[in-house]
């Protein structure tokens, strides 16, 4: 299979671009990991049968996380991730960490700023999520924990906080005790917002070997496993849009 799909849209709209090393949306993308999801074909009603629930429009999918630096290795391996959806037929809409450079979540605070606004709009909309963190001191980093935070204000919304949406995790991080104890934390925090962690989390070095400047992931590991996590959210997604 090969590696490079060229540029990848962000929220389906035209000339916007997945979002690289922290950027804003203008930034370039790296290229998509390979993958082996196929867009489902097109549904055809068998003869004699009654009305067919229509095919869904493509699925929503938000990639939310990287590290608060400049172009950081996580938030590299979360644009490959989001690239391969794109390429399988999602529509993904990138939060890296420019766009969660957000305030402290006040739940008795009202007040939202625009940037605060478009997650939770985008969230609300969405099919699945991607989040993609660092390690830290045996848990999530603080952006990747805040933006989780603001989902509280979706707990009047018809799909509550991440409520049937599957939500694949990565994690980077040096040693597997530090990489083990941030998966769980996260998959806990995902737990209480009643989303559906993948059954694969995956963990790596949070190295430049694995991933390049150009988003180019290396390590065969990673790889392999990067692509069974797209192919656990592509397929639930899927399988969850012809029951809802």
């Amino acid at each position: 299979m090969g590696d490079s799909y060229g540029t990848v849209r962000s929220d389906g709209g035209p000339g916007e671009r997945i979002g690289g090393g922290g950027a804003g949306p203008g930034a370039q993308a790296g290229p998509p990991l390979p993958s082996r999801v196929a867009r489902p074909p097109a549904e055809v009603p068998p003869a004699g049968v009654g009305p067919v629930r229509a095919r869904r429009r493509r699925p929503v999918i938000v990639g939310l996380g990287g590290a608060p630096r400049t172009d950081s290795v996580t938030h590299r391996v979360l644009t490959a991730t989001l690239g391969t959806m794109a390429q399988a037929g999602a529509e993904v809409i990138p939060f890296g960490p420019a766009e969660l450079d957000l305030p402290l979540y006040v739940h008795d605070r009202p007040e939202r700023t625009p940037a605060a606004l478009r997650l939770l709009a985008a969230v609300e909309r969405c099919d699945a999520l991607v989040i993609a963190t660092p390690g830290g001191h045996g848990g999530m980093s603080g952006s990747v924990k805040n933006a989780l935070d603001y989902l509280e204000d979706l707990r009047a919304a018809p799909r509550p906080f991440l409520d049937g949406r599957a939500v694949g995790l990565i994690v980077a991080a040096q040693g597997s005790q530090a990489a083990g104890a941030t998966l769980a934390a996260l998959r806990s925090t995902v737990h209480a917002l009643r989303g559906w962690p993948t059954p694969l989390g995956v963990t790596f070095g949070a190295t430049d070997a694995v991933v390049d400047v150009h988003g180019r992931v290396h390590d065969p590991e990673t790889v392999g496993k990067l692509e069974t996590l797209v192919d656990q959210i592509m397929g639930f997604t899927y399988a969850w849009s012809q029951v809802i």
